[in-house]
């Protein structure tokens, strides 16, 4: 079967983590000063979204590799 879930998962957490990092660098400084103890939670989170989106690209095209030999 052909049908391999991870490809897309990956394109979309990897989307959803570029874009949240983006707002997290442009975003105002003082919404993280107020709202959340002066962390980067847009940033911290889309690096952690890009990560996982990475990750499961990677074991995607692992496993279409090894189903090609």
């Amino acid at each position: 079967m052909g049908l391999d879930i991870r490809m897309p998962i990956g394109i979309i957490f990897s989307l959803y983590g570029i874009i949240l990092i983006i707002y997290g660098a442009v975003a105002d400084k003082s919404i993280f000063q107020e709202k959340s103890l002066g962390v980067n939670i847009d940033l911290w989170w889309g690096l952690a979204l890009l990560v996982f989106g990475v990750f499961m690209g990677a074991l995607a095209f692992r496993a279409s590799r090894s189903r090609e030999s």
